[in-house]
This record gives C-alpha cells, sequence and structure tokens, in this order.
C-alpha cells in the first residue's frame, strides 16, 4: 500500500484501476489516523520530525472498491497543506481489521496494514477510522465481506498459477505439439508464459528439442 500515490482525477475522486468496481463511498466526514512506527525524521515534529513513531489524522473521503481502500483528504483553506493527502492499501494488505467499541469515545474501525517497498510506510503500520455522523459498524461489515472476496481471488489466483507452472514443467517432458494444444490460446497468456513457448520455439528450429 503507498501514501501520497494515489492517481487522482480533476475532481480529486481516485482514477479506478482496471476492472476496478466501487462498492462503497463516503463523501464526507471520513477521519483517519495513521501510525507509523520507526517512521524516518521528517521537517516538523508533529508529524515525526525527531524520528520515531509518526502519527498522521486527516478528514476527507473514502472509497472502497474490490480490490482497495482508498482515502482522499480534504484540501484545507489558504496555504496549508495536509499532512498527508491520499492513501491506497489493497484489500490483500490488510493484515486485521477490528471494529472498536470504547467505553468513551466513538466507535472506530481499526486496521494493522502491511507496507509496500518505497510506499511510505513501515512494519507495524496501524489506521483508524471514524466516521462524523455516520454510523460506521455499516461499512466495517463491507469492508470485510469485500476483503475476505479479494484474499480468496487472490489465493485462487496463485493456485492456478501453480497448477500452470506444473502443467507446463509435465508438458516440457513431452512433444512441442502436446504444448501447443494444452495452450492454444498463447496470445492470451502471461508474459512469462509467452517468453518460455518463444524459448521452445528456438530450440526447435536449431534442432535441439
Amino acid at each position: 500500500m503507498s501514501l501520497n500515490w494515489t492517481m487522482l482525477s480533476p475532481d480529486r475522486s481516485p482514477i479506478p484501476l482496471p476492472d476496478e468496481l466501487i462498492i462503497r463511498t463516503i463523501d464526507s466526514g471520513a477521519e483517519l489516523s495513521l501510525t507509523i512506527p520507526d517512521a524516518p525524521p521528517s521537517r516538523s515534529s508533529t508529524s515525526g520530525g525527531s524520528g520515531g513513531a509518526k502519527k498522521l489524522k486527516e478528514v476527507g473521503r473514502l472509497w472502497l472498491t474490490d480490490q482497495r481502500l482508498i482515502f482522499i483528504a480534504d484540501l484545507p483553506k489558504g496555504s496549508a497543506k495536509p499532512s498527508f493527502e491520499s492513501i491506497s492499501i489493497p484489500l490483500t494488505a490488510l493484515l486485521s481489521t477490528k471494529f472498536e467499541q470504547p467505553f468513551l469515545g466513538a466507535n472506530y474501525l481499526g486496521l494493522e496494514i502491511r507496507p509496500v517497498p518505497e510506499g511510505g510506510l513501515t512494519d507495524g503500520t496501524k489506521a483508524e477510522i471514524r466516521l462524523k455522523d455516520k454510523g460506521i459498524f455499516e461499512f466495517a461489515s463491507s469492508l470485510d465481506k469485500t476483503r475476505e472476496r479479494a484474499i480468496y481471488m487472490k489465493r485462487q489466483q496463485v493456485e492456478e498459477e501453480d497448477s500452470l507452472r506444473s502443467n507446463l514443467y509435465r508438458a516440457s517432458i513431452g512433444t512441442w505439439s502436446f504444448v501447443v494444444v494444452l495452450w492454444p490460446g498463447v496470445r492470451r497468456s502471461p508474459s512469462w508464459l509467452r517468453r518460455m513457448i518463444s524459448s521452445w520455439k528456438i530450440i526447435r528450429t536449431l534442432g535441439m528439442y
């Protein structure tokens, strides 16, 4: 997941990824707090200027899609800048979600996030989401269901790719014609598969296979 890397349209809405479907939106009053442990020093002590844990908080809008959880901060009036402008979290990078009901204060949704290299976050990053003038339980329930489906689809994709590699390995022991029959739609296959098939074509041209 990445901090301030979300591609935005002119109206400051996130530009969808290919085949991405929006599930829910919160158009105003979404508060997101970030705690980033072991953050490098930045320009001000209030945002982690002395190093150590960095704590950021902004109010803005939320999007839940079938692939990501996206937050876009409202732009403050004047020349001031928000502590962060956006955050885009792949649902498969959410290590856990928890609906919290504190004795004092509003209910909120707690998140544990797995960072990506150069994404602006570190291991152990946590987030809290609160909604002003709205209940958060319904949003939390939608997030859990959508996240579970995204994890399931990712697991299925990995299993299919493993099966594909296994089939290709067994096919490589046989003849090239067997591979052609097994994979008639070569142009629709992954790039690594096309490179492998091209290599086999070269070997057959040289009479080595």
